[in-house]
């Protein structure tokens, strides 16, 4: 486990070598570094893994101090990386399946402008991404946090020549920072109150000095939930999301699957002890993603763009991992987000595949009759959606949705569960939507399969963990999170497995009647007057964007317009324009006319006598 360090430093070695080589490289030069890189750290992480596990260390942790960064009285935070079963399984959903991705847009990005600029900020983007997870100090995991904020941006606004992308990034960034700003509020209090930023330090001392519900504990909690929605684009931050789709779908790939939106959920899961300490801010955590899980489902109906409607998948996907936090299934949520990331990386690599075959057309209606052209990206969706929609038995997401929906139902939180319950209807409608449009039904494209073994290992491995194979991979978290309150469950558990299942069958099953033929019937609703307003509504995402542009955009431009010119400049500017006037207006009484003169010292002799006798009556 000695070897732990090297997992994120070889994808910074190949940050280094490509961003340096300033697009000098060939590509299969910038390939060979950019994929080679995360493929060695993967070979590492496995093998610490395989270590951890057939020897666990003592206490079920281990520490490797790598160096002391300053040392200033009352603050010496120290640099090391901290491995336990929670960062075990980060670990090697990050460089695991970061690594097929990579593999995958090795082909995928072949003959665009900035191939080696590409890997460069990818090996950056999941060396910032295993700083997060590893460090044992919130001080460094901000820095990670920060990293892969950075990494965002500019791998969403790759494609900078063009401005609606630079716009995306350029929200991303922004929407991003107002949670990272809550955080950094929440680290402060936290090191105000323990005088620590050491994770583990800050897990024991809390409960000694706290009791439950008190008010330093909910604010501090309370910030670090407003950074973890801002990063895992939940409500209220989450209207970054879908246009963050701008990206190479590649990049929409790790974003979704192995880095950027997982951190939320890995932040409230490494800092539980200080959430259990304010359980009105749990409790939030559960509202909120029920709520977005929800909504997001809306939002997925209705849109026509193979990835966004990926994107408000993820956003609802992420949602049940809150709503996980927030009843207490700890276990389930991190179970959740792994198999997430198995069907996630599959649907989007999948649609990188459709994008590239169609001449890069993203819109699902412009597609059709693709299941006979494209088979590996058919049933590279059969799988990935049937997982998306938690197909009874047979998929991964089957049995990690279900361990969050008992949790939901055993902790009392039934109206949560109910969310949970209307998502997972929604969410088999909306991808099987998306996949009887595309694939079945008349052709209205030409469409060419990809080849390639960096095209189809990727989708071929991704398929196999998008199963019931993928649910046999247990994280490793007994002692590391606080127990679930849902145990076995007997015959109650069984019963919420069959309703559970038979909802995501029904909306199969719905599905294929509304749009597999001619969808008349959902053109007739489309088209009527309800039917209008709430499919824009539902497409402009319930309108957030709009609200936030009445709310914060405009009357931050119309405050910024009116301090170009430095109102406070102005103000101490208006001395000198006073003074400049008034000798102006004096030196025009300089006429050289002996008259004018005499006329002005009568005229102030009257007011000067005038003046002494007014002021003696």
């Amino acid at each position: 486990m000695n070897l732990l360090y090297l997992t994120f430093l070889f994808p910074l070695i190949g940050f280094v070598l490509l961003a340096f080589s300033r697009g000098r490289l060939s590509e299969n030069l910038s390939a060979l570094i950019g994929v080679g890189s995360i493929g060695l750290s993967a070979i590492v992480a496995a093998y610490v893994i395989w270590q951890f596990n057939v020897a666990p260390p003592e206490g079920g942790h281990y520490t490797q101090v790598l160096w002391q960064w300053m040392a200033v009285e009352g603050f010496t935070p120290t640099f090391a990386l901290y491995l336990d079963g929670l960062s075990v399984t980060m670990l090697g959903v990050v460089v695991g399946v970061g690594f097929l991705i990579h593999l995958f847009a090795s082909w995928y990005m072949r003959g665009e402008d900035g191939y080696s600029r590409f890997f460069a900020y990818t090996n950056l983007f999941i060396a910032s991404m295993l700083f997060l997870v590893l460090a044992d100090n919130l001080l460094f995991v901000y820095f990670g946090w920060e990293g892969v904020g950075l990494c965002s941006y500019l791998l969403i606004g790759f494609y900078y020549s063009n401005r609606n992308n630079g716009n995306a990034a350029l929200k991303a960034f922004i929407v991003t920072r107002i949670g990272d700003v809550f955080m950094a509020i929440g680290l402060f209090i936290l090191f105000a109150q323990l005088g620590t930023l050491n994770i583990q330090e800050l897990l024991v001392l809390a409960p000694q000095k706290f009791q439950s519900g008190d008010f330093w504990m909910v604010m501090a909690t309370l910030m670090l939930l407003g950074g973890a929605v801002g990063k895992s684009a939940q409500l209220p931050l989450q209207t970054w999301l879908a246009d963050a789709m701008a990206g190479p779908t590649p990049v929409s790939a790790l974003i979704h699957a192995a880095t950027m939106v997982t951190a939320g959920v890995y932040l409230i899961a490494r800092t539980h002890g200080l959430f259990t300490l304010a359980p009105e801010i749990l409790h939030l955590v559960g509202i909120v993603g029920g709520v977005t899980l929800v909504l997001a489902g809306f939002a997925a109906l209705v849109q026509t763009d193979i990835k966004r409607i990926l994107a408000y998948s993820t956003m609802s996907q992420i949602g049940y991992m809150f709503l996980a936090l927030g009843v207490g299934a700890w276990d389930g949520a991190i179970f959740h987000l792994m198999t997430h990331a198995f069907f996630k990386a599959l649907l989007f690599l999948a649609s990188g595949s459709v994008i590239v075959a169609c001449h890069h057309e993203q819109n699902i209606f412009k597609m059709g009759g693709l299941w006979k052209k494209l088979p590996l990206a058919y049933a590279s969706f059969i799988v990935g959606g049937a997982a998306l929609a938690a197909l009874p038995l047979v998929t991964a997401g089957f049995y990690s949705k279900d361990e969050i929906l008992w949790e939901a139902f055993a902790s009392g939180n039934h109206g949560l569960l109910y969310a949970g319950l209307v998502g997972a209807f929604m969410t088999s409608l909306y991808t099987f939507r998306l996949i009887f449009i595309a694939f079945h039904g008349e052709a209205k494209t030409e469409a060419h399969a990809g080849h390639g073994i960096a095209h189809w290992l990727p989708l071929s491995v991704l398929i196999v963990l998008s199963t019931a194979i993928g649910a046999m991979i247990v994280p490793p978290l007994h002692g590391v999170l606080p127990q679930s309150v849902g145990h076995a469950g007997g015959e109650a558990k069984h019963s919420l497995e069959i309703a559970s299942g038979a909802i995501a069958l029904a909306g199969i099953l719905l599905s294929a009647l509304l749009f597999l033929g001619k969808r008349r019937f959902v053109t007739a609703i489309a088209n009527s007057g309800i039917g209008r307003i709430l499919s824009a509504w539902w497409f402009a995402a319930w309108g957030f964007d709009w609200i936030y542009d009445k709310l914060f955009v405009k009357p931050y431009l119309a405050i910024n317009h009116i301090l170009r010119k430095d109102p406070l400049d102005q103000t101490i500017g208006l001395i000198p324009r006073m003074a400049k006037g008034g000798h102006t207006a004096l030196s025009r009484t300089e006429t050289g006319q002996l008259r004018w003169y005499a006329a002005s010292m009568a005229a102030g002799a009257v007011l000067v006598i005038g003046a002494v006798v007014l002021v003696a009556v």
